[in-house]
């Protein structure tokens, strides 16, 4: 038995060679009587690079895990990802030698889905292209391909073989000669092989158990079966014992010549009892199915998967069926669906080796009848279809039409989508005689895209619906509805009411007696209707209504008649095949009731079927019949049916059930927000909020599908004005710690008024959100609804709280794309050519985004005009938003029309601007008016040319690769440039963009050996260099590194690096690694000896634990903050924190940090960089006792200045007269820039130097004044 599991793999081989008693209608497997191994040809490329070895490595880990992860799970690999995996290998133009013995071996038994003669065909492939690419191969690569020629039966010369491996100058090793045996014995050569043992022997080269498992199958071949059986013998005689491998052989062969009783003599297998060949593949398969759940570590289900798809390759599909059936027979146990769709491999690869369609139908009405599968007929025209093959799909849906199975329309989509696509027309044309064959040219519906939609589409856009109607005669589908509801509303507006209204009434009638749209499409037609006679009627007056009332009442007639007839036709489809499950699993339910049996499985599979048909009351029956069967699984999916069908009493009274019957209970997160919402929709909100307390206490976690499920929840709020049950829900949630606050979460506070534009209301609930949670949500709908409302007053009280939140020129911002998004015009022109208002790219790129996501070309036409003159405005930008809409759109004149703007503005373009132009004008077959340069190609041109350039424009061409990023292109640039100028190494610049784009790539190896490099090479790294590599070390958790980064650059004097550079990321490595204590003690130990030195910031590790929300390592930091001030008076730690918290709005745990003694001039002004006024003035207000007000004023003069806030700068200055605040000359000199601007007078003398002169000398005496201040 401890053999068996070691043998499973070969037995399955077996079981598939013992089919060579059929070897006669085989199909011939070689291209030819005999191959030979292509020969080694061509010139090798130059060695890549390291960069590019790095890559090789990398996508050698890639592709390997990938296949082996196929291998793990399946057992083989697909022809579609080893080609994938191929072609992204030759893609990087340096395949290495493990790559393409990585492919080679997988051309063999691991592609059972593919015929032999392909398998080979596709080896040879890969061969030939790895090669030309510049691969060298070794003698495992040929003895990679031998195996490959074996596994596939190929027949070649071995002779030939080896000669071309001498002429490679490749030496064949054992196992070549192994497989070269191997390869004689295949076809009975028993001389040849003796040859190649002898040569073997010469070369005193071991004889292993391979070459005897060969000779037992040479021997065979030739007809000597006693040699074969006499080879164990001559086995023990060398000392080698017959392992499994040998037995099989022998099993093998007994199997080729059709010798049950030797094969039951050898094998023992007692459990034959004379029965024939399939019989024992059956039982032998039921044998290791057994062995399978003694021994869990076997895997059966994947090799008897790969069997059976080896036997259809072969041709043997019956064979194959026969062991399908025995091997799922013991699975259906183990089905938990409702649907078993046991054999879809099968079926599939059936289909896609193009089996008669006869034996098809046989296997699919065969796993039908045995209850393997529930629709193989459906699922076998999906593959027929997706593998475009017309006529099986035509000849099985004969088939389903002979066997009552209802066909659809849309069966043919992927037919007619394919032959659309190539432009195929004959294809077409036999897409739709096979559409009449199967009787259903009266129904096709091929969304539109079929030869008379755009007829359609065109006579409704010109409002022709005669033309319309006259159209009606070859198809009565939903695309013609729809385009007949196009042609009246064009016709309603732009011409008298008589002609819709008869064009209405024959269309109704046309489609009642038409039937021959699907139930879903009539149902929309109804919808359709009635909403545009709604509006038609709308647009009546009442004379016009009186005269055509009569019609009226006769058209809601139709439509009446029309939705009960479908309604009912709904009901009578959707009931077959519903009731006979359903009443099987209720029968089946109460014998066991009867018989006193657990039924809980079964009510669960019952409820689940009744829930997924939407019947509740009968669920509900049943839970009530069965009340003590019901289990927490089956509450759960009764409950959220109630939530569904919005019934929210007996959803609360089936939860309580639920906990009285298992207080652990608890429900999925989905289930409870479906019970929250339903909950406050009907008014029960306390219930609701103790759902969402439960959560808490039973540790459900949010995910974002579910978080968005609340907002859903609360829109829903929203949309009935419960601005109350919003609040509480949010306070709940945010309270718990469900989910932070969010924009998302936020906004249906505000959404609940705009939607009864109750703007005042709306802005009342912003600035709470906003000061409750931080979040400024809808900002930009409250806008836009006050500038459509023309509200000037309640307008500008959102812009003076927006100024004072955001700033003065984000208000202005918000204010113009308001403009803009309501067509105002003029009026953005006048927001945009504000003086001194500088370019925002993140806000110019969210309405850019805004506007291509909308579609909304007009609003995004203007802004680009609108921002020609906008300082620090990259144009660039501008216009590759406006092509990204045109290629949206397709919009190839308004690209065209771009274009020449740009040339207007003598615009130099980006590359990919160009090339994004250069696509829409091609794809719509236009010519391309310029030529999109690359600089890359122009050099490989040139270096094929063999023109030799100077250093620079290799040095440049490096430099502007690594800045983008492209690493591998810098590389090969590199190597053209050495090849061509002796002695070339890349500069100091282009050294530190390739160290700054291995971080960003995470290659921190490379990175490293690069800053070696260039120190042997007394290059100097920059600090931006520097700096990146170290937190990219961070960031890795490297913390050995970090420290010989450190080392490298102390023997640099010149470069200026913050002091803390190397202590923070340090401590940042170790964080990383979770080793908290460690981090701790280094900055600890840090400060203690630097007790003197307060400059030394570690905001940069708070900052970085607080965007990670690390709580655990923020508590162990602010209690070494703590530590620091109590026992050794150093507070610099504590004011980091303290600023911090500031900065990122955490005001209460600011508070908590109050007691820092000091806060310094240089303290406030490393924080508000760029500065905000809200945050100073929260700093004043948390302090308001604070000595240095004249900085705080100072600094709020700066903010006020760059916002242009005149009337905020004002009454600053009236505050520090009444507090008798003394201002700097700078200070005073932005004070008298804001008056004059605002053309006021300047209440004081101006100071008459320039800014830079009072901003030197502040900093001068600020310098002076730090060392006294420290000691």
């Amino acid at each position: 038995m401890n053999l068996l599991p070691c043998m499973w793999i070969d037995c399955i081989h077996f079981c598939f060679c013992s089919l060579s008693s059929y070897r006669s209608t085989l199909p011939c497997v070689s291209c030819r009587q005999y191959g030979v191994v292509p020969e080694q040809r061509g010139l090798v490329k130059d060695e890549p690079s390291v960069a590019v070895r790095s890559k090789q490595a990398q996508q050698f880990d890639w592709a390997l895990a990938k296949l082996d992860s196929s291998v793990r799970r399946t057992g083989r690999v697909t022809k579609t990802l080893l080609l994938r995996i191929f072609h992204d290998i030759c893609r990087t133009g340096y395949p290495s030698g493990n790559q393409a013995l990585l492919l080679l071996r997988s051309c063999g038994s691991l592609l059972p889905e593919v015929p032999l003669a392909e398998r080979i065909e596709l080896s040879q492939q890969i061969w030939d292209k790895l090669q030309e690419l510049g691969t060298t191969y070794d003698v495992s690569h040929y003895n990679a391909l031998l195996k490959t020629y074996l596994q596939n039966e190929f027949r070649f010369s071995p002779t030939d073989f080896l000669t071309k491996m001498e002429s490679a100058n490749v030496q064949p090793n054992r196992v070549t000669y192994q497989r070269l045996i191997a390869a004689y014995c295949e076809v009975g050569d028993i001389e040849g092989a003796s040859t190649i043992l002898g040569f073997m022997k010469s070369k005193d080269l071991p004889i292993t158990e391979a070459v005897f498992n060969s000779l037992v199958t040479g021997h065979a071949r030739a007809g000597d079966m006693d040699s074969a059986e006499g080879i164990l013998s001559v086995m023990k005689g060398a000392g080698i014992e017959p392992g499994p491998d040998t037995y099989l052989s022998l099993l093998n062969v007994y199997a080729e010549k059709g010798d049950i009783a030797k094969i039951k003599q050898l094998a023992d297998l007692r459990f034959l009892n004379g029965c024939g060949y399939i019989i024992f593949i059956q039982n032998i398969l039921r044998t290791f199915f057994i062995l399978i759940l003694t021994h869990p570590f076997v895997s059966i289900s994947s090799d008897a998967m790969n069997l059976c798809l080896s036997l259809i390759t072969h041709g043997h599909e019956e064979t194959a069926f026969s062991v399908l059936k025995s091997f799922t027979g013991l699975l259906v146990e183990s089905q938990t669906s409702d649907s078993p769709d046991l054999g879809n491999f099968f079926l599939r690869h059936c289909a896609n080796m193009d089996k008669p369609v006869e034996n098809i139908v046989g296997f699919c009405k065969d796993l039908k009848d045995s209850g393997l599968h529930s629709s193989p007929l459906q699922f076998t025209l999906q593959c027929a279809l997706e593998a475009k093959k017309t006529g099986m799909a035509v000849e099985l849906m004969r088939s389903m039409k002979e066997e009552g199975l209802p066909l659809r329309p849309h069966y043919f989509c992927p037919l007619f989508t394919h032959y659309q696509k190539d432009k195929n027309i004959p294809g077409e044309l036999l897409c739709w005689i096979c559409v009449w064959l199967v009787g259903l040219c009266d129904r096709i519906d091929v969304d539109g895209n079929i030869l008379i939609a755009a007829e359609l589409r065109t006579e409704a856009s010109r409002g022709n619906l005669a033309g319309l109607f006259s159209l009606s005669n070859i198809t009565h589908t939903h695309t013609w509805f729809k385009s007949l509801f196009a042609g009246l509303q064009y016709f309603c507006c732009s011409g008298p009411t008589e002609a819709p209204f008869v064009y209405l009434y024959d269309s109704i009638n046309v489609f009642i007696e038409s039937r021959k749209c699907q139930i879903g499409s009539s149902l929309l037609f109804a919808e359709n209707v009635a909403y545009f006679l709604y509006n038609l009627i709308d647009s009546l007056n009442e004379t016009e209504v009186h005269s055509k009332e009569e019609q009226i009442r006769e058209y809601f007639g139709l439509l009446k008649n029309m939705v009960r007839w479908q309604t009912l036709k709904h009901s009578v489809v959707n009931r077959s095949g519903l009731e006979g499950k359903l009443s099987f699993l209720e029968k089946t339910l109460a014998e066991l009731k009867a018989e006193g049996k657990p039924a809980s499985s079964t009510l669960k599979k019952v409820i689940t079927v009744l829930c997924s048909e939407e019947k509740l009351e009968r669920a509900l029956e049943l839970k009530t019949q069965y009340e003590t069967d019901m289990t927490p699984a089956a509450y759960a999916t009764l409950i959220n049916l109630c939530c569904r069908h919005d019934n929210a009493e007996e959803a609360l009274k089936l939860k309580m059930e639920l906990a009285r019957k298992d207080s652990d209970a608890a429900l999925d997160a989905q289930k409870y927000v479906a019970l929250v919402r339903v909950l406050s929709k009907h008014g029960k909100l306390e219930e609701a909020i103790d759902m969402l307390k439960e959560m808490k206490e039973k540790d459900v976690q949010l995910r974002d599908s579910t978080i968005g499920l609340l907002t859903l929840t609360m829109n829903t709020a929203a949309m009935k004005g419960d601005a109350n049950t919003i609040r509480r829900l949010q306070e709940t949630i945010f309270t718990l710690g469900l989910a932070k606050p969010s924009s998302n979460l936020c906004s249906p506070l505000i959404a609940c008024y705009l939607e009864s534009e109750n703007y005042a209301g709306a802005f009342d609930a912003t600035v709470e959100v906003q000061k409750q949670y931080n979040q400024m949500p809808k900002i930009h709908d409250l806008i836009c609804g006050l500038v459509e409302k023309g509200d000037a007053e309640l307008l500008q009280k959102v812009m003076e709280f927006l100024s004072q939140e955001r700033g003065e020129m984000m208000m202005l911002y918000d204010l113009y794309f308001a403009f803009l998004q309501t067509g105002r015009y003029k009026e953005a022109r006048k927001i945009i050519e504000t003086p001194g208002l500088r370019a925002r790219p993140t806000r110019l790129q969210w309405f850019a985004e805004k506007c291509i996501a909308a579609q909304q070309m007009e609003p995004l036409e203007n802004m680009v005009d609108m921002t020609v003159k906008l300082f620090e405005c990259d144009r660039d930008d501008m216009y590759h938003y406006l092509l990204r809409l045109c290629k949206e759109t397709n919009d190839w004149q308004k690209a065209e029309a771009t274009w020449m703007k740009m040339q207007e503005e003598n615009l130099a373009p980006r590359e990919r601007t160009l090339r994004l132009l250069a696509d829409i004008l091609k794809n719509n077959d236009k010519e391309v008016p310029f030529e999109v340069p690359e600089a890359n190609d122009i050099l490989k041109e040139a270096d094929s040319m063999g023109m030799v350039l100077s250093p620079a424009p290799y040095d440049t061409l490096i430099k502007t690769l690594l800045a983008s990023g492209n690493i591998e292109d810098a590389m090969a640039v590199k190597n053209i440039a050495t090849d061509h100028i002796p002695g070339f190494s890349l500069s100091d610049n282009a050294n530190n963009l390739l160290i700054i784009s291995q971080v960003k790539r995470c290659q921190m190896k490379d990175a490293m050996g690069t800053l070696k490099g260039m120190l042997q090479a007394d290059q100097v790294p920059t600090q931006l260099a520097i700096t990146r590599l170290v937190q990219g070390l961070a960031s890795e958790g490297n913390s050995q590194d970090i420290q010989e980064a450190e080392a490298l650059v102390k023997t640099l004097g010149s470069i200026k690096l913050s002091s803390m550079l190397f202590v923070n990321n340090t401590a940042l490595a170790h964080i990383k690694n979770e080793d908290i204590d460690s981090a701790v003690e280094l900055l600890e130990s840090f400060y203690i000896q630097n007790t003197e030195n307060q400059k030394s910031s570690i905001s940069f590790v708070f900052r970085k634990v607080l965007d990670a929300n690390n709580d655990a390592v923020l508590d162990k930091l602010s209690a070494m903050a703590e530590r620091l001030c109590n026992h050794f008076a150093s507070y610099r730690a504590a004011t980091d924190l303290f600023l911090i918290y500031l900065d990122t709005g955490r005001t209460e745990e600011a508070k908590f940090l109050l007691q820092v003694p000091s806060l310094t001039n240089q303290d406030i002004h490393s924080i508000f960089i760029p500065v905000q006024a809200a945050k100073i003035k929260a700093l004043s207000e948390l302090i308001p006792d604070f000595t240095e007000k004249e900085n705080i004023f100072s600094h709020l003069v700066k903010c006020y200045g760059l916002d242009k806030d005149f009337s905020s700068a004002k009454a600053l200055y009236e505050r520090m007269q009444a507090e008798g605040v003394k201002a700097d000359e700078l200070t005073l000199k932005r004070l008298a820039l804001l008056y004059k601007e605002a053309g006021e007078t300047v209440p004081f003398e101006e100071p008459p130097e320039s800014f830079r002169f009072y901003a030197d000398k502040l900093n001068k005496q600020r310098s002076e004044s730090m060392e006294p201040a420290n000691n």
